[in-house]
């Protein structure tokens, strides 16, 4: 199989190439990635050697792009990570990127696909599209798409076009949706990584609001086993869940770092809450349990010691990623985009 990867150099598509190339011996990745900020080829150092992958420089907001790279090398299947992610950003830095590469990127695909014939495209999506939940209950694939922030809102939105590309034209199309991952390779925005590494400089860990809001997660690998489970044997036109079923508050995971570290938790700083902040997220999964056999192997507490293990064995990774090194390179190596 001969898969073309968007955002293969962000956290969750670069997994992937790890997990795919390893996996399969006979599939061949395309690596298709325009390089901003959260795209890091330091993430797959190594396997650049690899004859079976290639990479290229690209934008999914460029239609002219999309298609040559579809023209050039022929991919049985487009597996669709790029998107911007952070949420804070969506809200204070503006939506007009979000929109375009989330919605618009996202159509150029399913054209150029639909154009060159492409056999399979999945959709990696996420649980923000469904908004907040109560005190009770996980979404499911049938719960209703209600997102609260700009992010939520174009995730949403590109969902309902790969669902309309699907429908009306007849792609073989199929959308995952998973709830908060973490893991290698993570920008130090997220969550995890920026508690990890601040908790290592002993600088303040801020915590938004009171703390109490609830993300279900799930270790990067496990998320990449799921998709390329659908990838493989998801049903066209079908969307499938996939969650860690680990659901706890965020001030509990700080907590758990800090104890990992051994820092103590008068690190935690308590900040001005992020606006709408939705209050719980939790995973039904049990749609690619039940249909692909699909489980996480992983529990929250064993690959959250791995996780930690894993920045402090590259911290000088995450430390240019800090200050801004990486990004001199890559446009030296390609310019800027």
């Amino acid at each position: 199989m001969k898969l073309l990867v968007t955002g293969g150099a962000g956290f969750i598509g670069s997994n992937y190439i790890h997990y795919i190339l390893a996996e399969d011996p006979e599939a061949q990745v395309v690596n298709f990635d325009a390089l901003t900020y959260a795209g890091n080829l330091e993430n797959l150092a190594g396997i650049d050697k690899d004859p079976r992958y290639t990479f290229i420089k690209g934008d999914i907001t460029k239609p002219n792009a999309v298609a040559a790279a579809l023209e050039a090398h022929q991919v049985d299947a487009v597996v669709h990570f790029a998107a911007e992610s952070h949420v804070d950003r969506s809200l204070h830095v503006g939506t007009r990127t979000f929109i375009l590469t989330n919605v618009l990127g996202t159509q150029n695909l399913l054209d150029a696909c639909r154009a060159h014939k492409v056999a399979r495209f999945v959709h990696v999506s996420t649980d923000e599209v469904y908004g907040s939940l109560g005190p009770e209950g996980r979404f499911t694939e049938a719960s209703p798409i209600q997102p609260n922030n700009p992010y939520a809102a174009t995730k949403a939105a590109s969902d309902f076009m790969v669902r309309a590309a699907c429908h009306s034209h007849g792609l073989d199309a199929v959308i995952t949706r998973c709830s908060n991952n973490f893991g290698p390779y993570q920008f130090p925005e997220k969550l995890i990584p920026l508690m990890i590494a601040n908790a290592l400089e002993d600088k303040p860990l801020p915590v938004y609001g009171d703390g109490c809001q609830v993300r279900d997660w799930i270790y990067v690998e496990d998320h990449c086993r799921g998709v390329d489970a659908v990838l493989r044997k998801g049903k066209t036109g079908e969307i499938y869940n996939i969650g860690g079923s680990h659901d706890v508050p965020n001030l509990d995971v700080v907590r758990r770092i800090l104890a990992i570290l051994q820092k103590p938790e008068s690190l935690i700083k308590y900040v001005k809450d992020r606006p709408g902040h939705d209050r719980r997220y939790a995973i039904d999964a049990s749609k690619i349990e039940r249909e692909l056999g699909w489980q996480p192997r992983l529990d929250f507490d064993t690959a959250l010691r791995k996780t930690v293990a894993w920045y402090l064995e590259h911290r000088t990774w995450w430390e240019r990623i800090r200050s801004g090194e990486y990004r001199k390179y890559y446009a030296a190596m390609y310019g800027n985009r």
